[in-house]
């Protein structure tokens, strides 16, 4: 296994849109969302570590998870989890994580990852990182991997790449807002864009440079911090100066700015695991296109619903169609599958007036 390869593990996200199974004292990428035996964490630092020396893998994450981690990674030391002591986006945290391990390793070749998406394919996931890693070893490049689009959705960002680029990894043109239904459709058609999944490989030179070049101050502020990184220093020094980095996401910092930008349009299956939706997408259905996670369902007269309980309740429904049914604890959720973006606001509202 390459020593050179390294991982940082993105784990520090609420998945509001799952509420009430998902809350910010235990989100989604710490359960069995899929009921697979394992939480998608753990599913996604085992895939990684197919191809990355699990000692090489970095969590990072809030604070208050702290524990979770190391109870459900046994395997990781304190050492590889990254505390955010401020809630401050995507681009603050990977600069962190970058330097501490330019710091540990100047030839490091590393991958950003979301702790909390589904991956089927995984030898395809796997084939399709390493063709990255291959790419940005020794080239002032910033890589994405993107997911080619099955139907024009509307919830996601789009990269567009040059269609007349022949090669495997294609250079990018631009990155494209979340698009109106019409405007994906169009992004469809032309054959040349890919969803933005939040994954990207680079060698540790080519992204601190980037920050240097797009986030002076950031990359200041950062930088400041270089001798205490991986000494008894450094939870300090990030307490102290964390909470004065912009809070700005990684796109808006580097992506959509830099010129040395190329996609690799992936081959593997690919969920987000965003909302109710997209998990009964993934999930066994019955004939009536129903899916049940933990339930004893009773059921009639009903279609397209999700229903997930705790271990081995007992529901029944009948004459619903196209709902969202969670009951965990002292909550109880019933809602329309098509307005599930709204659950969000509805979480917020129930947590202020509880």
């Amino acid at each position: 296994m390459n020593k050179n390869y390294y991982a940082i593990l993105m784990a520090g996200g609420v998945g509001s849109r799952f509420w009430p199974v998902s809350t910010t004292q235990f989100p989604k990428q710490f359960h069995d969302m899929l009921g697979t035996g394992d939480t998608l964490i753990q599913k996604t630092f085992s895939r990684l570590s197919q191809l990355v020396p699990a000692e090489n893998i970095l969590i990072l994450t809030n604070e208050i998870y702290n524990d979770i981690v190391l109870e459900q990674l046994p395997q990781v030391s304190q050492q590889q989890i990254l505390l955010e002591p401020a809630m401050r986006n995507t681009a603050p945290c990977i600069l962190y994580a970058s330097l501490k391990i330019q710091k540990m390793n100047p030839d490091a070749v590393m991958v950003v990852a979301p702790s909390d998406h589904w991956i089927e394919d995984e030898a395809a996931f796997i084939d399709n990182l390493q063709q990255a890693f291959d790419f940005a070893q020794n080239s002032d490049v910033l890589v994405t991997l993107g997911i080619q689009p099955t139907f024009p959705n509307t919830g996601y960002g789009y990269i567009e790449y040059d269609k007349t680029d022949r090669n495997n990894l294609k250079k990018v043109m631009q990155f494209r807002e979340k698009p109106d239904y019409e405007t994906a459709k169009q992004f469809l058609a032309s054959g040349n864009f890919v969803w933005n999944a939040g994954i990207f490989i680079w060698n540790v030179q080519a992204v601190t440079s980037a920050f240097k070049n797009f986030q002076p101050a950031i990359a200041e502020l950062f930088e400041n911090g270089y001798d205490s990184y991986n000494t008894t220093a450094e939870k300090e020094f990030i307490n102290e100066n964390y909470a004065k980095a912009d809070n700005i996401s990684i796109d808006y910092a580097i992506m959509e700015n830099a010129q040395n930008v190329y996609v690799l349009p992936a081959t593997f299956d690919w969920n987000d695991l965003g909302t109710w939706g997209s998990l009964h997408d993934k999930l066994p259905k019955d004939e009536k296109n129903n899916t049940v996670v933990n339930a004893k369902l009773f059921i009639e007269n009903s279609s397209n619903n999700i229903i997930r309980t705790d271990k081995d309740k007992i529901v029944i429904i009948d004459g619903l169609d196209d709902y969202i049914v969670v009951d965990k604890e002292k909550i109880l959720l019933i809602f329309p599958k098509e307005k599930e973006q709204e659950i969000k606001k509805i979480t917020a509202l129930v947590t202020a007036n509880s």
